[in-house]
């Protein structure tokens, strides 16, 4: 009696993880096994695949030319500075939040999860007409007589930068909220009392505490900031070269869909490492403390 029991169970959560299982399959694990199988093999005559398709491994070994290694470097290098910006901003900011009573708390977590309405796309261009030379930004410097002429704010990688850090601000908001949220502020308090200044007590109690908190931000703004092509291309004028860029150009203009999915996997696992050896570096340091 008791097998056939667990033997309905097991069936009944098979039963259940199938539509879930199906789903990954079909929109995550095919079309990420398409994309490898197309990074193997030669590109057509006229773009896409050759058929019967030739398989070579030279789409990899075109990616470690000098060239593509620095456009991956660059990406890595505004991957870092967006994220350092993002964080920086917005773990005052969750701060600020978590310590407001709970009407406010919940006004000001709606404030941040409106641009999710929004598509980023929409966004972005938006935040173009505000840096343009005639936007509203260089309007309000010029008639405040704070500058003699419009600066030039767009098509360079300072804009870049700016449009990556406002649109992906809010992934790093919510996390460090939902960490500082759940501190108990009274071991502040008690830090205080043993006499650790108001910073000590930050970086020896408050902060490893929140630390979930801020490597969930910086997982979440890293990732997809190498990774972004939308941002770069409209901020940056097609001057700015990301590895993003790179990818969406192999897969339009250029048609070299096998490079451009060589490329792709080669970002993803990298990515994949480094957020690995992240997570193990982290829980190593708990585990010392």
């Amino acid at each position: 009696m008791f097998n056939k029991s667990g033997r309905f169970q097991k069936l009944q959560l098979a039963g259940l993880m199938l539509p879930g299982t199906l789903w990954l399959w079909l929109f995550f694990n095919l079309p990420l096994l398409i994309v490898m199988f197309i990074s193997f093999v030669e590109r057509g005559r006229a773009g896409g695949i050759k058929l019967p398709p030739v398989y070579t491994l030279a789409n990899y070994q075109q990616f470690f030319d000098p060239l593509y290694l620095g456009i991956f470097g660059h990406s890595i290098r505004i991957g870092i500075v967006v994220t350092f910006w993002c964080l920086l901003v917005s773990y005052p900011l969750a701060f600020y939040i978590a310590r407001r009573n709970e009407r406010i708390r919940n006004a000001l977590i709606l404030l941040v999860m409106i641009p999710f309405w929004t598509n980023f796309l929409v966004r972005t261009y938006a935040l173009k007409q505000v840096l343009a030379t005639e936007g509203l930004l260089n309007f309000a410097l010029v008639n405040l007589n704070l500058i003699a002429e419009p600066l030039a704010l767009l098509f360079n990688e300072a804009a870049v930068v700016i449009g990556l850090v406002y649109g992906y601000l809010p992934f790093a908001v919510l996390p460090m909220y939902a960490s500082i949220e759940k501190f108990n502020f009274s071991l502040m308090e008690a830090a205080a009392d043993l006499g650790a200044s108001p910073a000590r007590a930050f970086w020896r109690v408050m902060l490893p505490q929140t630390l979930p908190g801020v490597v969930a931000a910086f997982v979440l703004v890293f990732v997809p900031v190498v990774g972004a092509f939308i941002t770069p291309d409209i901020m940056g004028g097609g001057k700015v070269e990301m590895i993003g860029t790179l990818i969406n150009r192999q897969f339009g203009v250029a048609r070299n869909w096998p490079f451009g999915s060589a490329i792709s996997l080669v970002l993803m696992v990298l990515v994949l490492v480094g957020v690995i050896a992240y997570f193990r570096s982290g829980s190593e340091e708990r585990r010392a403390l």
